[in-house]
């Protein structure tokens, strides 16, 4: 009967051993999911709040390519909502970042002529090589391929569709919004009135208006 508490104490033993991440790291995890989420939402004081001690969090490591992650997890909760920003905070630690997110940064902004595409993260790489927005199951990663195909203008109107009912379905006014209007400009231009007329009633539900 004795092996087993000895067992147990050295189960115990075994995983203390292992060293805890350190606390940043999760903090700055913490802060950063809810400033996206927030932002989404359409709850800009309380993202900026949220985004500042993500900032805060990862430049107390004083490395530039941690930094530079967390701007661009901003930057692409942006193009997923279609405002296409210049990024400044990314933009000033640029020179520093890695290959892989000066190529997802490339990405985001629409500049795929050239791009490193075997750099980018696997579903991306899928979309900037034919793939289909259907293929994302993350819905934030789907609406951020969406906004970067919409950027590089290689979103077709059944991916405009799917980023409508991807935001839709999450419940993110932000993105819903901003998608909704470029269908209203498309129903507008083929003379559709009557989808136009659908469509800013959904806005309006939404709180566009």
């Amino acid at each position: 009967m004795k092996c087993i508490p000895l067992l147990i104490a050295a189960m115990l033993a075994g995983c203390a051993s292992k060293p805890l991440p350190p606390d940043w790291q999760a903090n700055a995890k913490g802060a950063l999911d809810a400033s996206v989420d927030d932002y989404l939402k359409g709850h800009t004081a309380a993202s900026n709040a949220e985004f500042r001690e993500a900032r805060a969090e990862t430049t107390a490591t004083g490395r530039a390519d941690h930094v530079a992650q967390v701007e661009l997890v901003r930057c692409a909760a942006q193009v997923a909502s279609l405002v296409f920003e210049e990024c400044p905070g990314y933009a000033a630690l640029a020179s520093d970042a890695t290959p892989a997110q000066r190529a997802y940064a490339a990405y985001l902004a629409g500049q795929w002529d050239g791009l490193e595409v075997a750099l980018l993260p696997e579903q991306h790489r899928a979309v900037v090589n034919g793939g289909t927005l259907e293929s994302i199951a993350d819905p934030l990663a789907r609406l951020v391929a969406a906004g970067a195909q919409f950027k590089a203008s290689r979103i077709t109107p059944a991916g405009i569709a799917l980023a409508v009912d991807t935001a839709s379905t999450q419940g993110w006014r932000r993105p819903l919004l901003a998608w909704l209007g470029v269908q209203a400009q498309r129903a507008e231009a083929a003379g559709d009135t009557a989808a136009q007329a659908a469509i800013e009633r959904r806005r309006k539900l939404a709180g566009g208006r």
